[in-house]
């Protein structure tokens, strides 16, 4: 999270257009429902009514969708066409799911887009196009809304675009589930990003990055495993994991005890349940993990259910490295990674 000082910084810098913080932070409107860069001539904003975000994709995936005047997503003083063709097709149906089809029809050569907006962004166009999708949705739980007409401002022009991207993603929409099983899910800002709580009256179901790549997947893959739809709320396990993700992040826990609900094979879950038994501050590898379950050979297997794992910090996952003392993959971010590993050794909060 960007501490309020830097956001008070952030804010003055935006009052007076500075042109030397672009690329530095995007600030979103909460009554506009749109993301800006520094220089944008548009009648400022107030200071309450804004969010600020170091990279455009986290502006994305809090449902902000970019301005039309200062073009957020272009360089300064330089929109490239084939960035504009693209970011208008997404705003014209935000939920939809792009394929290699799409691309041809636009006359657009798919590696181009992926090459110019990875460059220019740091993400790949069918990432974007996924943030705003995934942001959309995200937004209504986030607000903990019941109505899904009251997400118009999420930038649908019908209710009906707004419920089909919130049921691509979540299962179904509220007024439609009938006596379909409930998950409920809410948005947690935590120091590191925000994250995705998906929780029952007695469990913890799933806990993520909202940037982790897969996540859809990984809430589709849920909902179906469960047989459930996914709405906005909170329930008991979703206001403590809350409370003990402000407390681990302080440095003051250092074991979850919220009830959680694991989904997987009886292999997997050995793996889980054989991650959380290490220590905070300590590091294993995954042949090690391997011979601690029985088996020495199924390193390989571990890995894949290391990765597998959707609580992520409660089942601590980022505790396990490579047997050359490298990091390794980890789902939030190798960045994320080295930073809970320091934080958990440190024993205390650290300024990132």
């Amino acid at each position: 999270m960007i501490p309020t000082d830097r956001k008070l910084l952030y804010y003055q810098a935006l009052i007076d257009k500075k042109s030397e913080y672009e690329g530095i932070f995007y600030v979103g409107v909460r009554t506009t429902g749109v993301f800006c860069r520094p220089t944008c001539p548009a009648r400022k904003p107030k200071f309450e009514n804004c969010e600020f975000f170091e990279t455009a994709k986290e502006a994305l995936l809090a449902s902000f969708r970019p301005c039309q005047r200062c073009r957020p997503l272009s360089h300064p003083g330089h929109v490239s066409e084939l960035v504009r063709k693209l970011v208008n097709a997404v705003e014209e149906n935000p939920e939809h799911r792009w394929t290699e089809e799409d691309f041809r029809k636009l006359c657009v050569d798919a590696s181009t887009a992926r090459r110019q907006f990875k460059k220019r962004f740091g993400m790949t166009f069918v990432e974007y196009a996924r943030a705003r999708r995934m942001g959309t949705a995200l937004k209504h739980i986030r607000a903990g809304g019941a109505v899904i007409e009251a997400q118009l401002s999420a930038g649908y022009e019908s209710g009906s675009g707004f419920r089909d991207a919130f049921s691509r993603i979540m299962g179904a929409a509220p007024a439609h589930l009938g006596n379909q099983q409930i998950l409920k899910a809410s948005w947690l800002d935590t120091r590191l990003g925000p994250m995705i709580a998906i929780a029952d009256e007695q469990a913890l179901y799933l806990l993520e990055f909202i940037d982790r790549r897969g996540l859809e997947r990984e809430i589709e893959r849920l909902r179906r495993k469960t047989k459930s739809a996914v709405i906005p709320g909170s329930t008991p396990p979703i206001d403590s994991i809350e409370k003990e993700l402000h407390d681990y992040f302080e440095g003051k826990l250092a074991e979850f005890k919220t009830p959680v609900k694991l989904l997987g094979s009886p292999f997997q879950k050995k793996v889980w349940d054989e991650l959380r038994k290490i220590p905070p501050g300590q590091t294993i590898s995954y042949g090690e993990i391997a011979s601690a379950i029985g088996n020495p050979n199924g390193y390989r297997a571990v890995a894949q259910a290391n990765g597998a794992n959707q609580l992520a910090i409660v089942i601590p996952c980022h505790r396990v490295i490579n047997l050359n003392g490298t990091l390794g993959g980890y789902g939030g971010g190798i960045s994320r990674k080295q930073w809970l590993l320091e934080h958990e050794k440190n024993g205390r909060a650290e300024e990132r």
